[in-house]
C-alpha cells in the first residue's frame, strides 16, 4: 500500500510506502522499545510529517500493533516454523527453543523477541495491552499444541516454554550470544522431555 502526503511546495506530493514505514518502525520499536521511540523521531525516519502520520495509522500504538502484526507473521513465528517441520511433540518445543537461540541474539542493533519485550517497562497501557495479547496468543497456541497429547498438563508446560524464551529474550539483550543461549535451549529441552513424561 502506498499513501501520499503533500509536501511544501504547490502541486507536489510525496508518497510513502506504508509497508515500508511499518518495516522501519517495527525495527526501531525492537531496538529501543515503545516509549523510547517517539512520533517526532518516527515521523522523520518515515519521511512523513504528523498529520500523514496519524492518517495513515492513528496513532502510536496504531503504527506498533501494526508492526507487532509484521513482526509475529515473519521468520519471529518461531513455534510456526517448528511445527512446520514436523517430528515429536518434545522435538518441535525443543526446534522452537532452538530457533529462539538463533534469532534473540543481538544482530544489527537488535536483540530479543519484539512481542516480548517491546513495551517492556513502558508507562502506556494501550501498547503494554497490544504486545500482551500477541503474547498470550503465543502462549496459547503452545498450550493448544501440547494439549493433544497431554491437555491435563498443557497450562504448567506452556507456561514453562514461554517462562524459558521470555528468559533467553531477556538475556539476549543483556547480550548473551547464540552459543550460550544454545545451550540453555538444549537443557530446557530436554527438561521438556521430562517433564512430558512425568505424571501430573
Amino acid at each position: 500500500m502506498v499513501a501520499t502526503e503533500t509536501s511544501g511546495v504547490r502541486g507536489r506530493r510525496r508518497s510513502f510506502d506504508v509497508d515500508e514505514a511499518v518495516e522501519t518502525a517495527m525495527r526501531l520499536f525492537h531496538a529501543r522499545g515503545y516509549d523510547a521511540v517517539g512520533v517526532a523521531e518516527l515521523g522523520s525516519e518515515l519521511g512523513i510529517k504528523p498529520p500523514s502520520f496519524y492518517a495513515a495509522f492513528g496513532s502510536k500504538a496504531g503504527l506498533f500493533e501494526r508492526a507487532l502484526r509484521r513482526y509475529a507473521a515473519g521468520e519471529a513465528n518461531i513455534f510456526a516454523r517448528a511445527q512446520a517441520d514436523g517430528g515429536s511433540m518434545a522435538d518441535v518445543i525443543e526446534r522452537t527453543l532452538l530457533l529462539a537461540a538463533r534469532l534473540y541474539p543481538e544482530r544489527d542493533g537488535v536483540a530479543g523477541c519484539l512481542v516480548l519485550d517491546g513495551a517492556r517497562n513502558s508507562a502506556d497501557p494501550e501498547a503494554c495491552a497490544l504486545a500482551e495479547t500477541m503474547r498470550k496468543a503465543g502462549v496459547a497456541a503452545i498450550r493448544d499444541f501440547i494439549a493433544t497429547e497431554r491437555p491435563e498438563r498443557a497450562d504448567a508446560l506452556a507456561d514453562f516454554v514461554a517462562i524459558t524464551m521470555k528468559g533467553m529474550s531477556a538475556a539476549a539483550r543483556d547480550g548473551m550470544g547464540e552459543d550460550a543461549l544454545t545451550v540453555v535451549a538444549r537443557m530446557a529441552g530436554r527438561a521438556f522431555r521430562r517433564e512430558l513424561a512425568a505424571e501430573g
